[in-house]
């Protein structure tokens, strides 16, 4: 690698306009405004996205100044054309920016893999007995919306502590009115049995105002009014609902115990804390909403080598609230570049104020400091997990004869039942493991029904077709489930594509079909292998396959409830989209609804005596074919 700097002009034919690019032009033509800038290589590859505010001082810099990193003057050797996108403020480039880095992944960029949306807790409104439940996606139901959780199993968490101090029902509204006597939620005092008059409307409305008020910060008022109310029912003797108010107490005050922000002022904040450890950055995220702590989760950046702290929690500010749910208050351990700017984009893009603060002393600084605990914990354990991955790649590696460890491999697995609604499933792995994004699922099609053989060959030509067209990098290593004859018709689809260098491996299931115990077939082994049950290689294998396999069941079972639910209803004239899932949902499935009488197939909403009557018929009198 060289430190010299880049020297203009900097050429490259561009085929759409078989023009030349003359990088001196290019630099004076550029605007003063914001934007975004995009570097790409000789074949046309994104190495770089960046946002400015002045476009021709930031672009400019990259090739008049003599002094850069060596990861800039490594990109810089490799850059043949700069293209520019004006946006008329600084808030735009930075939503753009981050939306172009997530779209095409830049290597000279640092990457967050953390796309998903958050989960909320729901609490519907529009009925007398108010569901709580878990909530993704665009926000359109009317209700209250509490969060975001930053996992899953925060929001889960916090619904089963929530359930034993309120007993909100979490059932859905289909089983909610279909019920006959209390179920388990009940007997184990999760639920207060609104389904089966267990409890008055007035009371189960107190305790949703109850639960709504502590997801509010209003724990103590909570507390009070219990209390009150508890006092009152004992002194009008009505002992069992006081004993039900003083469980509640108990349960609110073993929440409260576990909850430390209440120190803190309260409010919504997000605490942010980046730690480097050998080459490694994390950023672990903690959230607190209304005074109360939601949980948090570790973030690993890719392409972080060399990046100072400043530049991390840029880029990690940047790209994660783009998109996302903005705080009043942002707490880091180390300011980001151009703080300011980037202070007010953020501004801008929420719709409200937003302060970026480094936390200094009190519960704040306390609450950095846990951030920082758990960012070095995650990275410690992540390094293990490395290591251990590291080996497995060696293995991989010596078992199969390859050049060098494989970076992607994927796995196909075929499921169906007795032949219907055939599916196959695609995942890929790399070295940090699943690569959930990339997973496909493929669904069967002009295949005899049950010809296992003939939907691999199948998934496998599709799949890398794909590939092919696209451009996309293909596979060092693909694992089939199945034996010899799957194999067999896998490597005829890869050749019939010219396909070569890639490695094929059926992993079969032994005669006890019991983990430990597969056959490994490899078309340049004479004889299939089974490796020891604890080899590092055979671990690797048996998680690919076994999500393989999960995900292939999950699509196949999807797909064929969706047929069998909308095949009888789709048959039954005046029936459409929007009033087969009006009986679904009023009745919970298509059983439901055969069972239902006329006047209850009447209730449901854009179902008139006419058609509830044509439905009924269809269901008992022979209309069946």
């Amino acid at each position: 690698m060289t430190s010299k700097p880049v020297e203009a002009p900097l050429q490259e034919v561009l085929p759409e306009s078989e023009q030349v690019f003359v990088l001196a032009d290019f630099l004076r033509q550029l605007s003063v405004g914001p934007g975004v800038y995009q570097m790409f290589a000789a074949a046309g590859q994104i190495l770089y996205v960046g946002k400015a505010r002045n476009l021709k001082r930031r672009v400019s810099s990259y090739f008049h100044k003599n002094r850069h990193s060596p990861k800039t003057l490594a990109m810089l050797q490799q850059v043949q054309r700069v293209e520019v996108i004006h946006t008329h403020t600084e808030t735009e480039a930075l939503v753009l920016e981050a939306q172009l880095i997530k779209r095409h992944h830049p290597p000279y960029n640092i990457l967050l893999r953390d796309d998903k949306s958050y989960p909320y807790l729901f609490i519907e409104t529009s009925s007398t007995f108010p569901r709580m439940s878990f909530h993704r996606g665009a926000q359109r139901r009317k209700g209250q919306y509490f969060g975001p959780y930053p996992a899953v199993t925060s929001l889960r968490e916090s619904m089963v502590l929530l359930q034993k101090a309120f007993r909100l029902r979490t059932c859905e509204d289909s089983v909610f009115r279909n019920r006959s006597r209390a179920c388990l939620h009940y007997q184990i005092r999760r639920c207060s049995g609104p389904c089966v008059g267990h409890i008055s409307a007035q009371d189960y409305a107190a305790d949703v105002k109850s639960t709504i008020q502590f997801l509010q910060g209003r724990s103590d008022e909570v507390l009070q009014d219990l209390q009150e109310r508890m006092q009152s029912a004992a002194e009008n003797l009505a002992f069992e609902e006081a004993a039900r108010l003083r469980d509640q107490v108990a349960a609110l005050s073993k929440i409260q115990e576990r909850q430390y922000v209440a120190q803190s002022g309260g409010g919504d904040f997000d605490v942010l804390a980046a730690v480097e450890e050998e080459g490694q950055w994390c950023v672990y995220l903690s959230l607190l909403r209304h005074g109360r702590q939601l949980g948090g989760r570790a973030i690993f950046p890719r392409h972080s080598e060399g990046v100072r702290g400043a530049e991390m929690m840029a880029a990690f500010l940047s790209q994660f609230y783009a998109d996302r749910e903005i705080p009043g208050n942002l707490l880091v351990n180390v300011l980001p570049r151009a703080a300011a700017t980037l202070q007010a984009a953020l501004t801008d893009l929420s719709g409200h104020k937003v302060l970026l603060d480094q936390a200094q002393r009190g519960p704040r600084r306390r609450w950095m400091q846990l951030a920082e605990t758990n960012a070095s914990m995650a990275l410690r354990t992540r390094q293990q997990g490395a290591s251990q991955s590291r080996r497995r790649m060696q293995r991989l590696q010596e078992l199969f004869d390859l050049d060098e460890l494989p970076q992607r491999m994927e796995c196909f697995d075929i499921s169906h039942t007795q032949g219907e609604a055939a599916t196959a499933s695609c995942v890929v792995f790399d070295a940090d493991g699943a690569r959930k994004e990339a997973y496909r699922r493929f669904n069967m099609r002009d295949i005899t029904p049950g010809d296992d053989y003939a939907a691999m060959e199948q998934a496998v030509l599709r799949r890398y077709a794909r590939l092919q067209d696209e451009g996309q990098a293909l596979p060092e290593i693909v694992f089939i489930d199945g034996g010899a004859a799957q194999l067999a018709r896998a490597a005829a689809a890869l050749r019939s594509l010219g396909i070569d260098g890639i490695q094929l491996c059926g992993v079969a299931k032994g005669s006890s079909r019991r983990p430990g115990l597969e056959w490994l077939h490899a078309p340049q082994w004479s004889s299939p292998r089974q490796l020891a049950a604890d080899d590092p290689a055979l671990l690797i294998i048996q998680e690919i396959r076994d999500e393989a396999h999960r995900f292939a069941i999950t699509g196949h079972r999807a797909r064929r409830q969706k047929a069998r639910q909308e095949s009888d209803l789709d048959a039954i004239s005046g029936i459409g989209p929007k009033r087969r899932s009006a009986l679904l949902r009023r009745f919970g499935g298509l059983r439901g609804v055969r069972d239902a009488g006329v006047d209850d197939l009447q209730r449901v909403e854009g179902i008139r005596r006419e058609l509830a009557q044509r439905i009924y018929d269809y269901f008992h009198s022979g209309a069946r074919t």
